[in-house]
Parts: structure tokens; sequence; C-alpha cells
């Protein structure tokens, strides 16, 4: 069966940040993912996740300058010595919490040939950089209704520019999601990009709630990745409509050994 992991930023909001670990595991997660944990400190986060007893296996890297709107730097041609000063703070908080994958953000841009040679250049360092880590560098095309302007937009483009890195620690990571809004035929194209894809996430569409609240069958998708064999974790990175744990019930065939 897939494992799924509770992602902390939108999971649990009734609670503190911190809180929200231990949280995870009591409604039977044994693994957990975030989006910007850079407001913690690692150290305190890495005590959470030993207490709770759950993996951490997905974070973001910090997303750029928030006041100038940006979405990641990874693509931006002149914030290259930004991009590689994120990823040394993203590296240390996953060394900190045993993180071995890290989103690192496409950003905002149109799609022009300097572009994609800046965002493949970083890439490569970001590789060989987490390789010393034994990390794994995450790409993620995002929906233009989540973020305008992506210049990652689609799943052909994400394997492609996987293949043109040319290094074994780099993955798409695909979101059930973004990927409906986008392009749909989700159960044919994961089992085509299978071979690259490192790291999945869901939300139902449209309102990006939990399976069930909407119009992809989570149930058929769910056994097709047992089917296929994937043995990787699948991130619940939705907006609950209501109570995190009340709104689990489609989860409890995949949550193993739920605590008391």
């Amino acid at each position: 069966m897939p494992r799924l992991a509770a992602n902390l930023s939108t999971l649990f909001k009734e609670l503190p940040f911190p809180e929200r670990f231990a949280a995870a595991a009591r409604a039977g997660f044994d693994a957990v993912e975030y989006q910007y944990p850079y407001e913690w400190q690692a150290e305190d986060l890495a005590a959470r996740a030993r207490e709770a007893g759950v993996r951490v296996v997905l974070h973001n890297m910090p997303r750029g300058d928030a006041g100038l709107g940006e979405h990641g730097t990874a693509c931006l041609p002149g914030r290259e010595a930004r991009f590689r000063e994120d990823l040394e703070l993203a590296v240390a908080y996953a060394r900190a919490v045993g993180c071995p994958r890290l989103h690192c953000m496409a950003g905002i841009s149109p799609q022009t040939k300097l572009v994609h040679e800046t965002y493949v250049a970083n890439l490569r360092y970001a590789a060989k950089r987490l390789a010393k880590e034994g990390m794994n560098v995450m790409l993620e095309p995002l929906s233009a209704g989540t973020v305008a302007g992506c210049f990652l937009t689609g799943s052909a483009q994400a394997a492609q520019v996987v293949g043109e890195v040319g290094a074994d620690n780099v993955f798409v990571q695909y979101d059930f999601f973004h990927m409906q809004m986008m392009e749909g035929n989700l159960a044919a194209t994961v089992e085509r990009l299978l071979p690259v894809i490192g790291h999945l996430q869901l939300a139902d569409v449209p309102g990006r709630h939990e399976p069930g609240t909407g119009e992809i069958n989570f149930d058929f998708l769910l056994r097709h990745l047992d089917r296929l064999g994937y043995a990787g974790y699948v991130g619940c990175e939705y907006n609950p409509l209501g109570d995190t744990v009340q709104g689990l019930k489609w989860a409890q065939p995949y949550l193993r050994g739920k605590k008391k």
C-alpha cells in the first residue's frame, strides 16, 4: 500500500507548528513533510520529530525574497548567489531532521533560453551539493492558479529537465492536484514517468481539499500506485475542509499502526 506523509504546513493548522509532529503521529502517520521550516530552530524540529517517532521526508528550499514575489530562484538569471545561499540553509535544516529530499522551486519567469540554461545550471550545482549529503533534488511543476507564471509548468518539461541535468539524485515531485489542473490523464502519466518520480503529493480538485471532495478518483490512483510498485511516500498537501483528524477518514486504509 502507498505510504502517506502528513504535510504539516497544511494539516493540523489548529495547532502551533511544532506540535503538529505529535498530532500527525497520533493520527497514524509515520512520516511528515512541510514547506518552509525556517522560522523555527532546526534542532527543535528534529527533537519534535524524534519524540513523535515520525520521519521527515521532504521540505522546500527557501522561496527567495517574498517581498519581490519570488517563489524560488533556481531559474532566475542574476540570482545564482541567492540560490546557493538558500540551498545551504535548506541543507542545514534537512541534515538536522534527517530529511532526504529538498524541493528546489523553479521560480517565476517567462520561458527563455537564458532562463532555461540558468535553471539547469543551478540544478546541476544543487545535485552535486546534495549528493555529498545523500539527498535528492525535487522538481515540482506548479499550476498557474497556485503560482502564476511559474517557469516549470508541466510533467514533460520537468522530465526533460531531469534528463538534461543528468544526475542520478534529481527527480520529479509529482503533485496530483497541480497535474490535474494542468494536464489530467494522471494514471497514464504517472505510469510513464515513474522512473523519474521521486515523490508524490495529493489534494483534490478543484478546492485543494482532502480526497473525496472533488473530481479525482484517489481510490483508483492509490491502488494504481500499488500495482506499479511505487515504494515512496505520498504527501498529503491539502487544506482540510474542517478538522484535520475528522477529514482523514479517507486515509484510514493507508495509515500504519494508528497510535492511541
